[in-house]
This record gives structure tokens, C-alpha cells and sequence, in this order.
């Protein structure tokens, strides 16, 4: 990942076929992206430029395969570059999920648990 500021967000996606979903989604990406996985993690690279972007840097999803969900992290150059990248992953994992789609998405930014941490 390209050294710059990070922005990062979080969720738990419930799924009995967690490992299944990993999977596949990886493999899809491994085509024009760096990937890694194995049946229970899993790491994509997108790059700053890809699709014709011009981020700061590079974005990292990076995934956990557990008996009932899936969690997921994105860390991202910009905010806007996270944004857009929620969106890319849930709209594909629900492809892959598509027998059980939607699935519940509910992203939490490293920003919002930061100021809920010391608030308390």
C-alpha cells in the first residue's frame, strides 16, 4: 500500500458461507488486482489508479471468514476513495451472495469508533 493517511471502516457481515463468499470474491479479483487468500482471510489490493482513478494511494480490503460472518476492512487514501469502495465490495459480495442477498451491510469508520470511544 502506498505510504499516505489512511481512512479506514469495519463490518460484520452475517453468513453461514462466510469462507465460500471470501473465496470467490478473491479469485474474481485476483484477475486484475494483487490478491492473497486462503480459505479463512483474505487481502485485495486496489491500486490508486485503478479504473482510471487517481487516488492518494493504494486501498487494502482486508477479510475474515468466521462460522456465522464475514468481517471486512477497508483502509483507503481518501475518504472518498472508501466510499466508493464500501460499495464495490457489498455490490459483489451480494452477486456471490445472490441466494441470500441482500446481505446486511452496516460499515463503521475507524473515525466514528474513535469519537464513540471517547465520548464514553
Amino acid at each position: 500500500m502506498t505510504e499516505s493517511k489512511t481512512v479506514e471502516s469495519n463490518v460484520r457481515v452475517p453468513t453461514a458461507n462466510a469462507s465460500r463468499y471470501l473465496q470467490q470474491l478473491c479469485k474474481h479479483w485476483s484477475h486484475n488486482l494483487t490478491v492473497e487468500f486462503t480459505p479463512q482471510s483474505g487481502t485485495v489490493v486496489f491500486p490508486h489508479d485503478v479504473r482510471g482513478a487517481s487516488w492518494p494511494g493504494d486501498a487494502r480490503l482486508t477479510m475474515q471468514a468466521h462460522e456465522d460472518r464475514l468481517d471486512c476492512e477497508l483502509q483507503a487514501s481518501a475518504p472518498e476513495q472508501l466510499e466508493a469502495l464500501k460499495g464495490v465490495v457489498a455490490r459483489h459480495l451480494d452477486r456471490f451472495a445472490f441466494r441470500e442477498a441482500p446481505l446486511h451491510f452496516e460499515w463503521r469508520d475507524a473515525a466514528d469508533c474513535r469519537d464513540a470511544a471517547q465520548s464514553r
